[in-house]
């Protein structure tokens, strides 16, 4: 198979793929716009767990829903079909809601969580593509995909079926998300390892301060802005006026602009970056690291009402693992 055809078969998945996206989007009005707020209130009103269950590739896909779910804060996990049938049923609890999983609607294996949601009054939340199915009868909630085109050239394998049910999941996660105010910190509890628990730290908790800060006075002789770079290893001085008030900053960079016979008698005034990039001790590390890489900058004082309490280099950011 050239090349140039194998290229085409994946812009075909992708677009077909695509075009079951746009499909699920615009179906989002009455009836399933109801069903899906509904389904996002009966999850919020539980005192216990989402219980996501489903086979084969629905099931594949619940398990990415339930994990979803559980890291945004809605406590969830995933019991397949086909144990709960052995016994896993006694996993779901009396204040839990479910969610099943299946395209056609028909998955035999859902036939014991129907009988035990209704025998223990359980909402069910169905996730199909054929309402009148017996998942859809079964269901208290039904939130019923359009059927659109699989990407299978046979129209069989789920491929734009099983990305429509991640993306109606992942649509049920940040809703709840948004609706309960989650915030990144909350966020921060649930991930606080590799990268992304790190992206999640606040300045304040990585920035050096006190006797730590360089910086100068206004009107300070260069020689004494020179031997603060150079003591304190952050390869800048911050210039500060009126008030403590942070109103300039002397990088390497700003040193090496100005080399000349002369710099040594010039007062920082006359060298200094006035109004320069800052930090509050709230932000986010990765939200610094962006203004670092967007500025071509390796440093950011840190500024509470204009006053420097801290200066956050891109060492540090390194050291946590958001670089």
């Amino acid at each position: 198979m050239p090349a140039n055809e194998i290229i085409d078969s994946a812009k075909r998945t992708i677009k077909t793929e695509q075009a079951g996206l746009t499909s699920l989007a615009d179906k989002l009005v009455p009836p399933l716009s109801d069903e899906f707020v509904k389904a996002v209130e009966t999850i919020r009103q539980i005192s216990g767990r989402v219980i996501v269950t489903g086979v084969g590739k629905s099931g594949h896909i619940g398990t990415k829903i339930a994990a979803t779910l559980a890291s945004t804060g809605t406590p969830a996990f995933f019991v397949h079909s086909s144990e709960a049938n052995h016994g896993d049923l006694g996993m779901i609890g009396r204040d839990d809601a479910i969610i099943a999983l299946s395209w056609s609607g028909e998955t035999t294996e859902l036939k014991g969580v129907f009988a035990y949601s209704k025998r223990f009054k359980i909402p069910l939340i169905a996730i199909t593509s054929n309402l009148k199915s017996t998942l859809g009868r079964e269901a208290d909630i039904v939130l019923a995909l359009p059927k659109q085109q699989e990407a299978c050239p046979h129209n069989l394998a789920p491929t734009t079926s099983a990305l429509m049910q991640l993306a109606i999941g992942d649509a049920l996660a940040i809703a709840l998300l948004e609706n309960r105010g989650f915030t990144a910190g909350d966020f921060r509890t649930f991930h606080p390892g590799g990268q992304l628990g790190a992206s999640l730290t606040h300045i304040r908790d990585i920035m050096h301060s006190g006797d730590r800060i360089p910086l100068v006075e206004s009107g300070t002789q260069m020689t004494e802005a020179i031997m603060q770079i150079s003591k304190k290893g952050f390869g800048c001085v911050g210039v500060t006026g009126k008030n403590n008030q942070l109103i300039g900053i002397i990088t390497d960079g700003d040193l090496r602009r100005n080399l000349k016979s002369d710099l040594l008698a010039e007062t920082v005034d006359s060298v200094m970056t006035a109004d320069p990039k800052t930090v509050q001790p709230d932000m986010l590390a990765i939200a610094a690291m962006e203004i670092l890489d967007q500025s071509s900058i390796t440093a950011l004082m840190v500024t509470e009402n204009h006053r420097p309490v801290g200066i956050v280099h891109f060492h540090d950011l390194l050291k946590i693992g958001v670089a």
